[in-house]
């Protein structure tokens, strides 16, 4: 082969080695799935959302059912607002439940919608009232040292004092000490 065939291959191989990467960053920040059709709008605030961020998906019984459209900061309240785009298809009572759940250990932060048991639904621009926060690991250690390191040390053990009489020391054999 000849010197510019090589480079040819060589610039394919990049390319496509690119292109793979920018499709791996596009999958990673949920940019790549949209099969979401018409949507409804819901907010729900939250003292903490710890890692949440917009594109999150919203899901119930573990099927996606939405996404974060945005966070904004309530100066008022100082609570965290959510806006979750709910899919038109999924109705919801109005007394559901909106969670921050971590995918696995270390992973990605979603919203967990449980269903409550109202008869009314959730309409375009209702806010969710019942809400639980993230949890945060690093907070979540922090107060496990905390209370570990205020708990009182534990009590050493004092030796008894000997409670042996003249009598006792009189039928001891004093080999038998020798021997164990």
């Amino acid at each position: 082969m000849d010197r510019t065939t090589i480079d040819l291959w060589v610039g394919i191989f990049v390319a496509l080695g690119v292109a793979a990467l920018l499709g791996l960053a596009m999958k990673v920040g949920n940019l790549t799935t949209s099969n979401i059709g018409e949507t409804y709008m819901v907010e729900a605030a939250f003292e903490n959302i710890g890692g949440l961020k917009p594109r999150a998906p919203v899901k119930s019984a573990g099927v996606v059912v939405g996404r974060v459209e945005g966070i904004r900061f309530d100066t008022v309240t100082y609570e965290a607002i959510v806006s979750l785009n709910v899919d038109k298809s999924y109705q919801f009572p109005a007394d559901t439940f909106a969670n921050i759940y971590t995918a696995g250990l270390l992973g990605e932060q979603y919203i967990g919608l449980e269903a409550g048991g109202d008869e009314e639904v959730l309409k375009n621009g209702d806010k969710i009232a019942h809400t639980q926060d993230a949890v945060v690991l690093e907070k979540m250690i922090s107060q496990f040292l905390y209370n570990k390191a205020s708990e009182p040390a534990p009590a050493t053990a004092v030796p008894a004092e000997s409670t042996k009489t003249e009598d006792d020391a009189l039928t001891e054999n004093p080999l038998d000490d020798l021997v164990n």
